[in-house]
């Protein structure tokens, strides 16, 4: 009896340290704005799409062996007859009592089974540019921050100059042009070979890889070069500050003063960012997915916005809203781990 006391009171004081700390507290309230991020994302697709002449249905109108009674039948079965509130308010009444996304007009399957084939396709190609992205321009920002005014200096910012003057859309043009002339090199369209699934685990980690080379540089670049400037100007920043110079003047190690006293604090603002990166990413994505033919949410979007697939159209939407906060949050997180002495009070 004494031994179920003691653990029902640790069980108790373990809720009551979860639920006054200041990180579980500032993820809830940011998931309580989130719904309310989402209400509105879901609303506006959702009018947008109905101010655009025409819907679904009028495509069918074009094909002389669909009756005029059939396609009052399909208006019917997708909630097309009602009003523009009731069609919103029906969709998201379903998402809240049953999860159900909606039926998909083109492919008469589950949104949501749709939204799973294609999301991990986009994560992967904006996750490896995010890493692609820190990885590169990281070290050469530091680079050319240490070489301030020499031949490093300038070489780079030539090219963190040239590579934001070149949207992705821009970039994508020339990799395609530079993917014919040296095919069949670099596979272009889908994201695996016609011989994948005989290939074994690692085989088929390289096809995938080897089939993502083009679209990754066309999504790193422009993010590249603007995170390398970006480096730059935060270390020169720090490296000016009094508490540098005091280090300096001690006798450590110039690599020690930039690596372990500069960099930490140069690197604080880069992860704020990293939020906006993803959304840019996410951004960018979506228009790579289409010069490319990669199987993501963003291909998929587009199809469904030429077809006025409309439950599609707005899941595809709220499913990237998702993910843009999931990121924004992990920034949030990841700089109150960088830096304890921020309190994430002061980040909103």
């Amino acid at each position: 009896m004494t031994a179920t006391k003691i653990s029902l009171e640790t069980s108790r004081d373990w809720l009551m340290r979860l639920v006054t700390d200041e990180t579980f507290l500032y993820v809830i309230k940011r998931l309580l704005q989130a719904l309310l991020t989402i209400f509105l994302a879901s609303a506006l697709s959702f009018f947008i799409m109905k101010l655009s002449p025409g819907d679904y249905v009028d495509t069918l109108r074009q094909n002389p062996k669909i009756s005029p009674e059939r396609i009052e039948e399909i208006r019917q079965l997708f909630g097309l007859d009602k009003s523009w509130p009731e069609q919103f308010w029906l969709w998201l009444g379903r998402i809240v009592t049953k999860g159900d996304f909606g039926t998909s007009f083109v492919y008469q399957r589950s949104v949501s089974s749709l939204l799973w084939e294609r999301i991990p396709a986009t994560l992967l190609l904006a996750i490896a540019s995010l890493i692609t992205t820190w990885a590169i321009a990281i070290p050469l920002g530091i680079l050319a921050a240490i070489k301030q005014n020499r031949t490093t200096d300038r070489v780079l910012q030539i090219i963190s100059y040239a590579g934001q003057g070149f949207p992705s859309f821009i970039t994508a043009l020339f990799l395609l042009f530079f993917a014919q002339i040296t095919a069949p090199i670099f596979p272009v369209g889908n994201m695996t070979s016609i011989e994948h699934a005989e290939m074994t685990w690692i085989g088929k980690i390289i096809d995938i890889g080897w089939h993502s080379i083009l679209p990754l540089i066309a999504l790193s670049i422009t993010s590249f070069a603007g995170l390398q400037r970006i480096m730059r100007g935060e270390l020169l920043d720090v490296l000016r500050q009094d508490y540098i110079q005091t280090a300096r003047a001690k006798g450590l190690p110039e690599n020690r003063v930039i690596y372990v006293h500069a960099l930490r604090n140069a690197i604080n603002p880069l992860i704020t960012l990293l939020g906006f990166e993803l959304a840019s990413l996410l951004s960018g994505a979506f228009i790579t997915e289409n010069f490319f033919n990669w199987p993501g949410l963003g291909k998929l979007t587009l199809q469904a916005v030429l077809a006025k697939d409309q439950y599609l159209v707005m899941s595809s939407l709220v499913m990237s809203a998702i993910l843009l906060i999931i990121g924004n949050l992990i920034a949030d997180l990841m700089l109150k781990f960088a830096d304890p002495r921020i309190k994430l009070e002061d980040l909103n």
